[in-house]
């Protein structure tokens, strides 16, 4: 399952990927914006972190200008590893290195072809499970249980 979320900056290229997920044949939630009305990214990004935290093996994609602020809101979820991505390597290697569930998009530094092709190699990387990975991983993990 993907979940997808955006503010109203990511509006149009949120559509465009919902519609991208149809051609994958990948099931997809919309959780919003479902207008171009100004909205508030942290309530976009909670809601789809939630639902990646809840349903173990799931994705989220968010949208905003830069994918910083949607990534830094939906980390504070505990299991939620979200990464911002600009490019195809960053958007591999959240995937492989840190079993990233959680990619957040800025579509002021993205088209929605770049976008496109950086969802496909996000949802198809499979994390790398050797054990220098996992551990850090776990490390990840550690920290959420110990936050205060």
């Amino acid at each position: 399952m993907i979940y997808l979320g955006s503010d109203h900056a990511g509006y149009e290229m949120k559509n465009a990927l919902g519609d991208y997920m149809q051609e994958l044949k990948q099931e997809c939630v919309d959780l919003g914006v479902f207008t171009g009305d100004s909205a508030d990214y942290p309530d976009i990004a909670r809601e789809v972190a939630e639902k990646v935290s809840e349903n173990p093996g799931s994705f989220g994609i968010l949208i905003c200008g830069t994918g910083t602020g949607m990534s830094i809101a939906a980390n504070k979820l505990n299991g939620v590893r979200a990464a911002s991505v600009t490019n195809e390597t960053m958007a591999e290697m959240a995937r492989r290195h840190n079993n990233a569930n959680v990619m957040a998009l800025g579509s002021r530094l993205i088209d929605i072809e770049k976008a496109k092709h950086f969802v496909k190699i996000f949802i198809e990387t499979p994390f790398d499970t050797d054990e220098r990975h996992q551990r850090r991983v776990d490390k990840i993990s550690d920290i959420e249980k110990n936050r205060k």
